[in-house]
């Protein structure tokens, strides 16, 4: 059938953008040697990595709804393909740090992607199909942890790089573009033209600015801050502490520690979709609070999760043992999918006809953690590099609170539909007084 067809196109390509966004992690040794980078210089590389994405995810989510996946899907991985290979000869840090920001923006294919597949799915299957994309695509991160290394080692001298990450850019640009003459070749934009026109309908400034404004929006935005956030920062982290937290030398064994964490954090999170489905559906409270808000309950159990285990990250460095430290990451990992499988449950079931716009503001806004997290990690005042965890689990609090307001019923029954801006007579949008 086309939608799994369309499940499975989404996927791949999604797997393949994180694995080329977070494909600079594993090499982060070589390239601080070759172009004298400090720690603090790659705490910066790693936040840099998501400098674009808040915007950008914004936009190509707004564009997804007007012009369609599969064409947005194709120019995204086809210019990130070519600066993928430029940066591969860059001889300088200042042209390569300028690259590397491009290629970064592989990661705005996430809200495309979500668009087309919520333009196939009915809402009882959405949080599945949603998390199957999401999970198995983040996934690509610890795919590149795992397979850059060793398909490029250290000891790689080929027949057109004689380094390692050189050869890795060149040839994850490559595919990347093969993947996106696939993309809009195979892509269908929706499972009828009725389900395209009334999303095309919806793709105006007024319309995305009416929904980005709604509580709902808001609150599901800033919970994508703690977890998604968190995600893209540890996956450009995590190599980097195993390395220098506990004196693992080994870039392969490093890189290797790090992907268990993105395994949990992109194989479990079809977990969290599937069981915000399944809660909506038999209509069963796991709380003896937000009664009859299933998904809701669901979402703030995982956010608390998240909470607990990065406390539990900075006691697991503590002990000084690093297999402690990669089991308490790959917690984290799963706090992590469970918590975005569910927001992203939310997200279209709440939307369906503007889900390219809504999970366009909360993924983009949902990166500002990949920024701002590394650099609360590397931060030269803290004591040492265990104790970034618990300043950023005790940031996360404040988010919970709000989460918890919101989810009761008497706002979370209105919070698609009220917000900071009313709408007009014209299917618009105005200010509140």
């Amino acid at each position: 059938m086309t939608k799994w067809r369309t499940l499975a196109l989404a996927t791949v390509g999604f797997n393949f953008s994180f694995l080329i966004w977070f494909s600079f992690a594993p090499f982060t040794g070589p390239m601080a040697e070759e172009f004298g980078l400090s720690l603090a210089e790659i705490g910066v590389l790693a936040s840099a990595a998501i400098w674009l994405a808040p915007f950008g995810r914004i936009l190509t989510g707004w564009l997804s709804d007007k012009f369609g996946a599969p064409a947005v899907f194709a120019i995204v991985l086809g210019y990130v393909g070519v600066f993928s290979i430029a940066s591969a000869f860059a001889q300088s840090y200042a042209v390569f740090f300028a690259e590397r920001l491009i290629v970064a923006t592989a990661g705005i294919t996430f809200v495309i992607g979500i668009q087309h597949v919520s333009e196939w799915f009915d809402e009882a299957e959405l949080g599945t199909a949603e998390g199957i994309y999401a999970g198995i695509g983040n996934a690509g991160a610890a795919g590149g942890a795992l397979l850059l290394p060793r398909l490029f080692p250290t000891s790689w001298n080929g027949p057109i790089f004689s380094t390692n990450w050189r050869a890795a850019f060149f040839y994850t640009g490559v595919v990347a573009i093969g993947l996106a003459v696939a993309y809009y070749l195979l892509g269908e934009a929706a499972r009828s033209d009725a389900k395209r026109e009334a999303t095309k309908e919806t793709a105006s400034f007024k319309g995305w600015f009416y929904t980005a404004t709604r509580y709902g929006t808001v609150v599901l935005a800033l919970a994508y801050v703690m977890t998604f956030g968190l995600e893209l920062s540890m996956n450009g982290w995590l190599a980097t502490y195993y390395r220098e937290g506990f004196n693992t030398q080994n870039l392969t064994l490093a890189a290797t520690f790090a992907a268990t964490f993105s395994v949990a954090a992109g194989l479990l999170r079809p977990i969290g979709g599937y069981v915000s489905d399944r809660l909506a559906r038999a209509e069963r409270n796991i709380l003896p609070v937000f009664t009859g808000r299933y998904r809701e309950q669901w979402t703030f159990v995982a956010l608390c999760f998240v909470v607990v285990t990065m406390f539990g990250m900075t006691l697991a460095g503590l002990t000084g043992r690093v297999l402690v430290a990669v089991a308490a990451g790959f917690l984290v990992g799963m706090g992590c999918a469970f918590a975005e499988g569910a927001i992203f449950a939310q997200v279209p079931a709440m939307f369906p006809d503007s889900s390219g716009a809504v999970a366009g503001v909360v993924g983009g806004v949902g990166t500002i953690g990949g920024i701002v997290y590394p650099l609360v990690y590397a931060a030269p005042f803290l004591a040492n590099l265990h104790v970034g965890y618990a300043v950023v689990g005790a940031s996360m609090i404040p988010i919970v609170l709000l989460t918890a307001w919101v989810f009761q019923p008497h706002v979370a029954s209105v919070a698609n539909e009220s917000g900071f801006v009313t709408r007009d007579g014209d299917g618009g949008a105005v200010a509140d007084d």
